[in-house]
């Protein structure tokens, strides 16, 4: 992003050689870290233990995408104003913060949850042990409570709209888009599905229909792309977005979603795990459907090139700059990890 002598921003894309989009990454990730060390709960609010468990979950990086996410959506919003400022988008950012810190939250866990014994049962996340493994499976499901819990009271706290109430209307917003994302209709449901069509659990007269690709992106659509939509709209809405620019911003990250997950499904396939911080091949071994098992992986990275190419329409047909929001999809189906 670069200011100019009478305020006004312009937001460049890595691939013209003006701003760098790692340094962008970077820049945020600085923010987004400080924001959850200031927002995740300490004695003597919680027991020691509790906040420990949290902060390991949360501390031990990762890409952030869904944050920086939350936080593009809102510079793009705020520079598709006229003129657009500094000032508009470092408010928007304002703005947008606790919603990404939420969404971090939330997005931690479940992963924590899904690491567990009765889910996809892993002991690597991120690099390094996964939570159950350090704290044992009972601390580690409430410590992915907590997370849950702390995520949506962030979200009615702040930002401070005392005396604002179109700031409060947004906020509410965004709670109820986050709560859709992640229940019964979003990521939990999505989860479960995955749990069932792998055997690992069974519904007594609730026979399993085939799981064909309609099904598969069902799945995908809920487990791991309503949180990355509510991730972008609610940082859309947070900067004050029209209903057009949320709809817009809400078919771009379906679409980014989409892609995260057939790229995911590549790298356990190709890559290692040193690389992707999580036990690699783990899909095959536990009977997982992925996109290349059902569409082989030269379709599977063409499907995800043609999610990519939706996405950067919908931003386009809504006459929305692409500020650094297509630098996030490119580096969605270039990731090695």
């Amino acid at each position: 992003m670069t200011v100019h002598d009478n305020g006004t921003i312009m937001t460049t894309d890595t691939h013209t050689g003006s701003e760098s989009f790692t340094d962008y990454v970077s820049a945020r990730r600085v923010e987004i870290e400080a924001a959850l060390d200031r927002v995740l709960p300490r004695p003597p609010v919680c027991p020691a233990l509790v906040a420990e468990a949290m902060r390991y979950a949360v501390g031990s990086g990762g890409k952030r995408l869904r944050p920086i996410l939350t936080l593009a959506a809102a510079d793009v919003v705020a520079s598709a104003a006229r003129p657009a400022s500094a000032a508009a988008v470092q408010e928007a950012w304002l703005q947008a913060m606790p919603a990404a810190c939420a969404v971090e939250l939330i997005h931690t866990y479940s992963l924590v949850h899904d690491d567990l014994p009765a889910m996809d049962n892993d002991n690597m996340r991120r690099g390094r042990p996964t939570l159950h493994v350090i704290y044992g499976d009972g601390l580690a499901i409430l410590a992915g409570d907590g997370l849950l819990a702390e995520a949506f009271a962030l979200l009615a706290h702040e930002p401070c709209d005392a005396g604002r109430p179109q700031l409060t209307e947004r906020k509410l917003r965004v709670m109820g888009r986050v709560g859709q994302a992640v229940g019964a209709g979003g990521m939990l449901g999505g989860q479960a599905m995955d749990l069932e069509y792998t055997g690992r659990i069974t519904a007594p007269h609730h026979p399993l229909p085939p799981l064909d690709a309609d099904t598969l992106r069902d799945m995908h659509a809920r487990k791991t792309g309503a949180l990355i939509r509510a991730a972008a709209t609610s940082g859309a809405i947070m900067a004050g977005a029209t209903p057009a620019q949320v709809n817009a911003i809400d078919a771009f990250a379906g679409e980014i979603g989409l892609a995260f997950q057939i790229v995911d499904d590549i790298l356990d396939v190709q890559g290692s795990s040193v690389d992707l911080g999580k036990t690699a091949g783990k899909d095959r071994a536990t009977g997982k459907v992925t996109y290349p098992a059902m569409h082989g992986l030269d379709r599977s990275r063409e499907m995800a090139a043609d999610s990519i190419a939706r996405a950067e329409h919908a931003l386009v047909s809504a006459v929305l700059p692409s500020g650094h929001l297509m630098n996030i999809a490119r580096w969605v189906v270039e990731r090695r990890c």
